[in-house]
């Protein structure tokens, strides 16, 4: 039998093609495009600064800026000056013509799998961490979870959600099964797209229920919670959204 940390085929991620061929550039284009495109940013709404977009979707700030120019040149983003200014979602952003989200729309099938091989290993990894309540971890996740719902911006939120999620797999005493967990989550990360920080903060209700789940050593809640709280991403992840 294979150990935990040399991924046998049947814990092996799916492969990473399409975004692969884009510059960190494109990405940027692509996921703040499409998240236009779908409604999840909406028409004059500002965006976060660029040094947090930059930690949210993992590049640079220098990267970030010439994105959002772009975008500004596409009709996409407008840019404006003074202290309320910033840059915001055009009022009538021109949809469709940043040609980057094609390779996104068309990784449908590589997001479901990741989604659920996060699922696979997510369930396990909480099973356990309920039956090995452990108050130092505990009060740590209770911190972002508070942290999350005064979060004020999607690029806020995720960098905490993200410091969450592996916190909790951490938690189970798997260190080669949270590391491969994480690989799995960086790999759903490159395709994570802004959303509405409503909807963050309804999701971040279920992140309480979890750590409620750990408290009581309840590992049946702490799966159940997961697979509600992952499953829910084949509907609104971009697989699951109509343009609007």
């Amino acid at each position: 039998m294979a150990a935990l940390g040399d991924s046998p085929a049947g814990l092996a991620a799916p492969a990473l093609t399409g975004i692969r061929r884009l510059s960190a550039l494109d990405t940027v284009r692509a996921r703040i495009a499409l998240a236009v495109d779908l409604g999840l940013l909406t028409p004059g709404e500002r965006l976060p600064t660029n040094a947090e977009i930059a930690r949210a979707l993992g590049v640079g700030e220098i990267t970030v800026r010439r994105a959002l120019v772009s975008l500004c040149d596409d009709g996409v983003l407008v840019r404006r000056r003074g202290r309320t200014g910033g840059t915001l979602v055009a009022e009538r952003p021109t949809r469709g013509r940043v040609r980057e989200m094609a390779v996104y729309t068309e990784s449908a099938s590589e997001v479901r799998d990741l989604i659920d091989h996060r699922l696979a290993l997510e369930c396990g990894l909480v099973h356990l961490a309920a039956l090995r309540r452990d108050d130092k971890r505990l009060d740590e996740l209770r911190r972002l979870v508070g942290w999350m719902d005064k979060a004020t911006s999607w690029a806020e939120f995720h960098e905490l959600d993200a410091r969450f999620h592996l916190a909790a797999a951490e938690a189970s005493g798997l260190e080669a099964a949270a590391r491969r967990y994480g690989e799995v989550m960086n790999d759903l990360y490159r395709y994570y797209l802004p959303y509405p920080v409503e909807f963050l903060r309804e999701c971040n209700r279920e992140h309480a229920e979890l750590v409620d789940a750990f408290d009581v050593r309840d590992p049946a809640a702490a799966v159940d919670v997961t697979c509600r709280h992952v499953e829910v991403l084949h509907r609104t992840m971009f697989v699951g959204l109509q343009p609007g």
